[in-house]
């Protein structure tokens, strides 16, 4: 593909020399990195000179965690983002049946309400979506993804007793909510994820453009890999679909549902050492709670007092003896694990089970696990020094700062909300941290969530956790080089270096030079991946 030239904007390596003057771009790696002059020397003649005309460049951004085919569905389903009210769903579900001219029948799906914003602050239940789809079966998820709701058509498709008689279903780690000994169409949890597994899937030629208009989120957001975080087994047909039409232009990292049955693996294996055709296979998923903002995140301490009455914890999703097992499974397969974990009764869980695995094979814990704790939202300072013993990689949701901050500080106070996503206790102890947007649940917008990290300010406009307030160089880190670093990437992208990857970013501005305030006002102008480009915010962008 010939070479290309990076010259005359300022250029953030992400290395210990920060600054560089060009970059020397030949086969798709990074050939060469310093001042211009010193680059020059191994450009040939007839390389492309690209001029930055002042603008930043940096390694491009890695996505910690989100839910990639998640964000692919949501281009196929009713927005609820930001409804205010019951009434604002059920006409943005009307309006959404009677402008696409759905047919009687077909399966709906609302993604992104939350009941804290809206009106009622509760969660609506199936009879106001049957009055918003009367005709259709319908389920809408909770902007966390832990929750949902289904009206009485998609209850009954679903197999779901639906009268007094009927055997109500007990799912543990999880909740179908009842009124009168019949189901209110809302549930959390296992009970939930276990039903919306059963939602037919959307056609090929719908998903495979969803797929495409997924990809061009990321890439806008500087993004070049991205990760599957919870696959099941009935999203291998859609992924050996995406894989084979060769329509992936980013790279994507999936981690197997450890309840799963291995088909996955099984049928994937070229997968499992590396990417083959921009795909990989990371390791293992497990859940081990739910959602500080729902209110099903395991706390070793109660909640602030609620509807669920004095001394609730929230509830776990799996046994000591289950969580061991997984734990030592992955240990002797030698796959990576991913433990959602958000609440600091879950992260003692988390915790314990490798303290007590490597303990029973009187071993170390093996270099190439890395275990990682999702989310890690009320990890205890006290727990840090364990973290690091383990060797486990938190990867906060630091956005949760902005978006929840204020209701977290409801739900538990302000000394417990100001210590979410603890950061900067976390880097003190010589941790290892990422950071992430857990896409769908929010857009996958790095330079807001370094913002979120440096800043700390709820929507309220409170600073939740000044101490908790990390640099702008190491909350760029936590979505660089950390980020490679837990995928075992480390030698082949994160910083710009000599040998890894051409796969940049090109800002409007510094956001080393920026006033953290403004930071989220920075813009990505362009996503470069393997040396092409892959996105422009406009046609006269690099």
């Amino acid at each position: 593909m010939g070479q290309k030239l990076y010259e005359n904007g300022t250029i953030l390596t992400m290395e210990k020399q920060m600054y560089a003057e060009a970059v020397l771009v030949r086969d798709n790696k990074i050939a060469a990195v310093g001042r211009k002059e010193a680059v020059e020397a191994f450009a040939s003649p007839d390389a492309e000179r690209i001029n930055l005309e002042g603008r930043t460049m940096m390694p491009a951004f890695l996505d910690a965690h989100s839910h990639f085919m998640a964000c692919a569905n949501g281009e196929l389903q009713i927005s609820l983002d930001g409804a205010g009210s019951f009434k604002e769903i059920a006409d943005r579900i009307k309006n959404y049946v009677s402008s696409r001219q759905i047919e009687k029948g077909t399966w709906l799906v609302g993604k992104g309400y939350d009941h804290n914003f809206l009106e009622e602050r509760s969660h609506p239940d199936r009879h106001l979506l049957d009055e918003a789809a009367p005709d259709n079966p319908l389920v809408i998820q909770h902007q966390s993804g832990h929750m949902g709701v289904f009206n009485t058509e998609a209850l009954r498709q679903l197999g779901i007793p639906m009268d007094r008689t009927g055997d109500l279903l007990e799912i543990p780690g999880g909740k179908i909510a009842v009124q009168d000994q019949i189901p209110t169409g809302y549930m959390e949890e296992n009970a939930f994820l276990t039903f919306q597994k059963k939602i037919p899937l959307p056609s090929p030629k719908e998903f495979m453009e969803a797929v495409k208009k997924a990809q061009e989120r990321y890439a806008s957001h500087g993004i070049t890999l991205v990760q599957e975080g919870l696959m099941v087994d009935e999203m291998l047909p859609l992924y050996q679909g995406i894989i084979s039409a060769g329509i992936l232009k980013l790279d994507i990292v999936g981690y197997l549902d450890m309840k799963g049955t291995g088909k996955f693996l099984d049928a994937m294996k070229q997968h499992r050492e590396g990417f083959f055709r921009h795909f990989k296979i990371g390791g293992y998923k497990i859940f081990l709670d739910g959602s500080p903002q729902g209110r099903t995140a395991w706390m070793r301490t109660p909640y602030t007092q609620g509807e669920e009455g004095a001394g609730y914890r929230g509830y776990p999703v799996h046994t000591e003896e289950e969580i061991l097992a997984f734990v030592r499974r992955a240990m002797e397969e030698h796959m990576q694990i991913l433990a959602h974990c958000n609440g600091d009764a879950a992260c003692e869980q988390y915790i314990r089970a490798f303290e007590k695995a490597v303990s029973m094979d009187g071993s170390v814990l093996p270099a190439d696990i890395r275990p990682v704790m999702i989310h890690a939202q009320l990890l205890g300072i006290d727990q840090i020094p364990s973290v690091k013993a383990m060797g486990m990689i938190p990867s906060f949701f630091a956005a949760h700062v902005y978006h929840w901050g204020d209701i977290h500080t409801a739900n538990f106070g302000m000394e417990r909300a100001s210590h979410i996503s603890p950061a900067a206790s976390a880097q003190k102890e010589g941790v290892v941290y990422t950071f992430h947007q857990d896409s769908p649940v929010i857009e996958p917008d790095m330079l807001e969530t370094v913002w979120c990290a440096v800043n700390r300010c709820t929507k309220d406009g409170k600073v939740l956790g000044s101490k908790e307030r990390i640099s702008v160089e190491e909350a760029l880190k936590a979505v660089t080089l950390h980020t490679a670093y837990q995928y075992f990437e480390e030698r082949e992208r994160g910083s710009i270096a000599p040998g890894k990857r051409a796969d940049f970013v090109i800002l409007s501005e510094n956001p080393l030079e920026k006033e953290k305030m403004k930071i989220r006002e920075i813009r990505v102008l362009s996503t470069i991946k393997d040396g092409e480009v892959i996105y422009r915010r406009d046609p006269v962008c690099f």
